[in-house]
């Protein structure tokens, strides 16, 4: 239900809190709200938005797309959760309120995720302080290392499943791509250039997608290869061409990278 909720907020226009022509500040909107006005509880999240994502962004130290990433629901939802648990009887602000319950609720997420629960004691989470302060940084920190770390693992397995899938389609396997794979520093700098430029030419990706082999004709008339280099790498200038048209930002990350660390010298 709750997620329903914020999607429906999400596709409101979003406006940042010091763009609101309400002047009444956050503390007496959010007593109104809690007498029942739903009208207004709707246009205060969202005008506040921002400000969520902003602090989400800042406890996961990396920017945090509010359409994608679900560390954004769950803070808009801690938010929420704020309006409702505040008091202003507690002489505190409700931003610095919300800002608690939000690092709060993101640090259960990332315990969930991480099953940090059998590995830490709950204690080390435990850690604001009544300005809001974390104190013990060390261990958010190493929480959210091996939280980014392991999401990474999980993306770029996801990359590799998919690319393999669409290799299947040409008849290659990735067993075969170890020894269709250039030994040479040049020689590979010059088929990742062919297989890059392949996939910047929408017409030839069509060929190539459509046919499911190389389009080593038409390409004889852009590089300056003979017909021989082409046939006999055809794999992994397939596979270059299939990395960079497709989702794959880790596998492209890796595959330049490990271009420009690569010794070695003569051409193939």
């Amino acid at each position: 239900m709750l997620l329903v909720l914020f999607k429906k907020f999400l596709g409101k226009r979003q406006t940042h809190p010091a763009e609101t022509t309400d002047p009444q500040p956050p503390e007496q909107i959010v007593l109104l709200i809690q007498k029942g006005d739903l009208r207004l509880r709707n246009q205060f999240i969202t005008d506040y938005q921002p400000y969520v994502a902003k602090v989400t962004s800042r406890f996961c130290k990396r920017y945090i797309d509010p359409a994608r990433d679900d560390e954004f629901s769950i803070a808009l939802g801690a938010f929420n959760e704020a309006v409702n648990q505040f008091s202003a009887e507690s002489g505190r602000s409700f931003l610095g309120f919300a800002e608690q319950v939000i690092r709060r609720r993101l640090i259960d997420y990332v315990r969930k995720e991480q099953r940090f629960s059998q590995q830490l004691p709950y204690s080390l989470f435990d850690v604001e302080d009544e300005e809001d302060n974390i104190v013990n940084p060390v261990e958010i920190h190493q929480a959210l290392e091996q939280y980014e770390k392991q999401k990474g693992m999980e993306e770029r397995r996801g990359e590799i499943l998919e690319l393999n899938r669409c290799l299947n389609d040409f008849g290659i396997s990735f067993a075969e791509l170890v020894d269709a794979s250039p030994k040479h520093n040049d020689s590979r700098q010059a088929l990742v250039a062919i297989g890059k430029q392949l996939a910047g030419n929408p017409d030839l990706m069509r060929t190539m997608l459509a046919k499911r082999m190389l389009p080593i004709k038409e390409l004889l008339e852009l590089v300056e290869v003979s017909r021989k280099t082409l046939e006999r790498n055809r794999k992994f200038i397939i596979t270059v061409a299939l990395i960079n048209n497709g989702p794959y930002p880790y596998l492209r990350d890796y595959l330049y990278t490990k271009d420009d660390s690569s010794e070695g010298g003569g051409s193939e």
